[in-house]
């Protein structure tokens, strides 16, 4: 797995050992920046469920100004943080390394907000809709922008969750992202 564009460009991540993972492949991580090219300079992502952190990494050597990356598990946080370093881009980064219906709400209570969410959960797991209702919940997505699901094609998240609806969905392989704005 490495970084596609940007300053970080050709940069191999290290990942977990084992199947505690399922980082976003290279494919579709170039067709979602593709997509969200215009989107990603200067904005502030959340990547939700982060795994390698090769999402917000990406973001952030192709300009994004600020990534939180949440992962619970704490030995796949550290690789996160040694990703980061590896890009030269941990300046630019937070790792919470906690449940990510908690760390909604420390950054609900902090007021923070994001231009990109990105929601990769375990594949038929049911993380989707409760996570979609807390981002809204505590107010996360800016007025202006994207929240995209990764998630298995034959297991889609619904087309509308409280005040967000899909515009978009793209499908690779067995891999789908689904696009939302408020």
């Amino acid at each position: 797995m490495r970084i596609i564009a940007g300053t970080a460009k050709g940069r191999n991540l290290k990942s977990p050992k084992g199947m505690s993972t399922r980082p976003t492949s290279d494919r579709v991580r170039e067709a979602l920046f593709n997509i969200l090219s215009y989107e990603v300079p200067g904005s502030r992502i959340l990547d939700l469920f982060s795994g390698t952190g090769a999402v917000a990494i990406e973001a952030l050597s192709r300009g994004a100004a600020k990534a939180v990356l949440v992962e619970k598990d704490r030995n796949t946080s550290k690789i996160i943080g040694e990703n980061l370093r590896l890009c030269n881009v941990l300046d630019k980064a937070e790792v919470m390394t906690t449940e990510v219906s908690q760390a909604i709400q420390v950054l609900g209570r902090k007021k923070e907000s994001f231009e990109l969410i990105f929601i990769d959960p375990p594949y038929k797991r049911g993380f989707e809709i409760p996570t979609l209702q807390k981002v809204l919940e505590y107010d996360l997505l800016t007025n202006e922008g994207i929240l995209i699901v990764e998630s298995d094609r034959a297991d889609l998240p619904p087309d509308m969750v409280g005040g967000l609806r899909v515009f978009r969905r793209e499908r690779y392989g067995d891999t789908m992202l689904s696009f939302y704005r408020l």
